[in-house]
């Protein structure tokens, strides 16, 4: 009797805890709780996406203050009404921002610029906009798909996107009757050859299989191998170290030309969907390039009655993206990789092909050596330092690096004997 009369009781204890509990044959399911399994809301708008709005809205408004204050220092006609697009463009979309947190019944705080805003406007206002545009630009280009994760922010992402091509192209033009130092720079032969990323890459894709097979080899010496062991050693580096860097490669190019592929997919559906602002897009382009404003007007609408070539255009002035190559051939480059990691691996081993013993440790030694001054040679190309200071930079580190592995295979082979 007691147990029965205690049902009751549990029942009501347990429907005040909020758990399920059977009232007259019907089971009350259980109330849900407020923590983390069920977010709190406003007007039915999470908490977070308040947050979101908050955060988008203060970011749009410190863009739009900013440009501002860059046009009002702005001494070119051209760049100033640039700098003045741009902010009616920032404070149109934080005003798409604050209507979200008016519909979620949230009223914006009074906006007061961040520190970083003032900074980078006093600054333009005391040296000039351009001692602050790379700054602006590293920051657009850095946020520039920011909204493109966020669904409800669909309709500006691309706007985002243009804007970071805008201000980077600002960034490296100077203004119209002005000559920058970079700009003289670019017209110097030896300015312009000192970018050749192509040769910079083969150069450190020889060094790398010289060096680590290099190192390889003579830590195994130094722990006395037989030389027949320390061919096949060298051997078996050589190619799971060329497998690895074409592997590397092939993912790395296939990779980058996927992105490419999906970035441009997307800017083909933006322009389908909103043309209007892909052409104005276009226009601010051009004119960030020293267009006076009706003649970019003109272009970009030009361009837009041929789909395919505004594509083109938007692929490479907005997203950087040359769309005949996506970034090469993937299998080429896995090649490439692989012929030039062997190239430098062959060099410390070939002498155990022909020789045996100490003979062929100080040919390798030998070998090595001129091949590592030989990359040195080729580096002077494109560090600008002397061809005799980059051969004998590189064979002493490359040298010091086979040393310290002699000395620890050395040890090594000592202790385990």
């Amino acid at each position: 009797m007691a147990r029965a009369a205690c049902e009751p009781c549990r029942g009501r204890a347990a429907a005040r805890r909020g758990d399920g509990v059977t009232v007259s044959g019907h089971t009350r399911p259980p109330r849900r709780s407020r923590g983390i399994d069920a977010p709190s809301r406003t007007h039915g708008v999470v908490t977070d996406d308040i947050r979101r709005y908050q955060t988008n809205l203060r970011d749009e408004l410190d863009g739009a203050a900013l440009y501002t204050a860059i046009a009002a220092a702005e001494p070119d006609p051209l760049r100033k009404d640039l700098f003045l697009q741009l902010a009616q463009a920032e404070a149109r979309h934080a005003e798409l921002w604050r209507a979200k947190l008016a519909e979620a019944g949230v009223k914006a705080t009074p906006y007061v610029p961040s520190f970083r805003t003032r900074l980078l406007g006093k600054l333009a206002q005391r040296f000039g906009p351009r001692f602050v545009m790379p700054t602006i630009a590293a920051a657009e280009f850095a946020d520039r798909n920011k909204y493109a994760i966020q669904a409800d922010a669909r309709s500006i992402s691309a706007e985002e996107r243009g804007h970071a091509a805008i201000v980077q192209e600002m960034a490296r033009t100077s203004p119209r009757g002005t000559v920058s130092g970079a700009d003289i720079a670019r017209a110097e032969p030896w300015h312009r050859g000192a970018s050749g990323n192509n040769l910079r890459a083969a150069v450190l894709g020889v060094n790398d299989g010289l060096v680590s097979n290099f190192c390889l080899i003579m830590g195994v010496a130094g722990a006395g191998a037989d030389s027949r062991i320390i061919l096949l050693t060298g051997l078996a580096g050589l190619i799971a170290g060329a497998c690895s860097m074409a592997l590397g490669e092939w993912l790395s190019v296939t990779n980058a030309r996927e992105l490419a592929s999906t970035q441009i997919a997307k800017e083909a559906e933006e322009l389908e969907q909103t043309p209007q602002a892909e052409q104005h897009e276009l226009a601010l382009i051009y004119q960030a390039k020293g267009l006076p404003k009706p003649e970019a007007e003109r272009i970009a609408a030009e361009l837009m009655r041929n789909k395919t070539a505004a594509l083109d255009t938007l692929a490479r002035e907005e997203l950087g993206i040359d769309p005949s190559e996506l970034g090469g051939s993937a299998l080429a480059a896995a090649v490439t990789s692989f012929a030039l990691f062997a190239g430098g691996a062959v060099c410390p081993i070939a002498p155990f092909i022909l020789l045996r013993g100490t003979p062929a440790i100080i040919t390798s030694i030998a070998a090595s050596a001129v091949a590592l001054c030989g990359v040195g040679v080729l580096t002077s190309l494109f560090n600008g330092r002397g061809a005799w200071f980059s051969a004998a930079r590189q064979a002493l580190f490359g040298c010091a690096a086979a040393a310290l592995t002699y000395g620890i295979g050395t040890a090594l082979g000592v202790s385990l004997s």
